[in-house]
């Protein structure tokens, strides 16, 4: 077994730590920060309460996707998490949307916080070991502070892979260098506990055997969020937000023409190649990646040519469309 599938494999049933550093964090603040980022994404921000977690997409006003983000309900503050490259362009595209009687802020503090993800089934035990019991009984989509060997974390229970385990953010340290420090000191204790260190590598292919979309690749402005299966992230109940006329439409009419798959190939194939069901054309791939010894890719397939279990031709390689462990392509009951 060779260090990637090492790596993989303590993901899942081991624990391996993946640094999160460079993932946008922006703090949302003041009197109207629910009504605000209700108003600008998928989700039903004004119905969450402080230690929550919710998971909402911002999409434009003809609902093309921006970015995946996930926002941990502070005291007076929410927290957003959004992807790397697109924190910058977030914080702007927000910006432009504060108009002069808001009571919002916004501060980008992904410098002055470090993060990491541990996953996998041995994670809660090493944060046990590390003085932080009880959190296999806390509820899923939530946070809490905690001492972590004597460094105060933030800790989300879920993983941005839908992997057990947990999302850690070290908010100790008075300056951005005493909290990289501390941040140092934390992934020493948890590797010294057996957390395999995980690379850009290990996580990419984790990501595309599990199916969480990516801006660039999955999450663009060909793409809205049910096609991608991000279901699970919109509120059709609540009031006007942008983007949503467009996706209430699609949702009431039965609109989606194209759903985010796995697929199972039996080769490698460059990013942005057509599949194909007997020559004629079914949809693109949009991510590819070798999991466990095997070639596994993200695409979009046309829903009329067929879902699980569809054989197609991508490129000149051979592919099978398979389930993916993140997306949902009907609303959760």
């Amino acid at each position: 077994m060779n260090n990637l599938q090492t790596t993989l494999q303590a993901a899942r049933s081991g624990a391996a730590i993946y640094d999160s550093s460079d993932w946008g964090k922006i703090l949302v603040g003041d009197r109207d920060r629910l009504r605000f980022l209700h108003n600008q994404s998928t989700a039903d921000f004004e119905k969450r309460q402080v230690g929550e977690v919710v998971d909402t997409v911002f999409v434009t006003s003809t609902a093309r996707t921006i970015d995946l983000a996930t926002g941990l309900m502070l005291d007076d503050e929410v927290l957003l998490i959004v992807s790397p490259n697109r924190r910058e362009y977030l914080f702007n595209w927000l910006d432009k949307y504060i108009f002069f009687a808001d009571r919002v802020t916004l501060k980008d503090v992904t410098d002055s916080l470090a993060s990491f993800t541990l996953m996998g089934a041995e994670s809660a035990g090493i944060l046990t070991q590390l003085g932080c019991p009880n959190l296999i009984e806390s509820n899923l989509s939530s946070h809490q502070l905690c001492r972590v060997d004597g460094i105060e974390v933030r800790i989300v229970i879920g993983t941005e892979l839908g992997l057990p385990g947990y999302r850690l953010i070290v908010v100790g340290g008075a300056s951005p260098e005493e909290n990289r420090s501390q941040s140092v000191a934390l992934q020493q204790a948890l590797t010294n506990l057996g957390a395999v260190t995980l690379g850009e590598d290990a996580w990419e292919c984790l990501r595309i055997a599990q199916g969480r979309p990516k801006p660039d690749a999955e999450l663009t402005e060909d793409y809205n969020p049910l096609e991608v299966g991000l279901w699970q992230t919109i509120s059709f109940s609540k009031g006007c937000y942008i983007g949503q006329e467009t996706i209430a439409r699609l949702n009431t009419y039965k609109g989606v023409k194209q759903y985010l798959w796995g697929i199972k190939l039996t080769g490698s194939v460059a990013v942005g190649t057509v599949m194909t069901v007997d020559g004629e054309k079914v949809g693109v791939l949009t991510s590819c990646s070798e999991v466990d010894g095997q070639i596994w890719g993200l695409g979009y397939v046309r829903s009329k040519a067929g879902g699980v279990g569809l054989k197609v031709t991508v490129g000149e390689v051979a592919g099978e469309v398979i389930s993916l462990p993140f997306v949902q392509h009907e609303y959760p009951v």
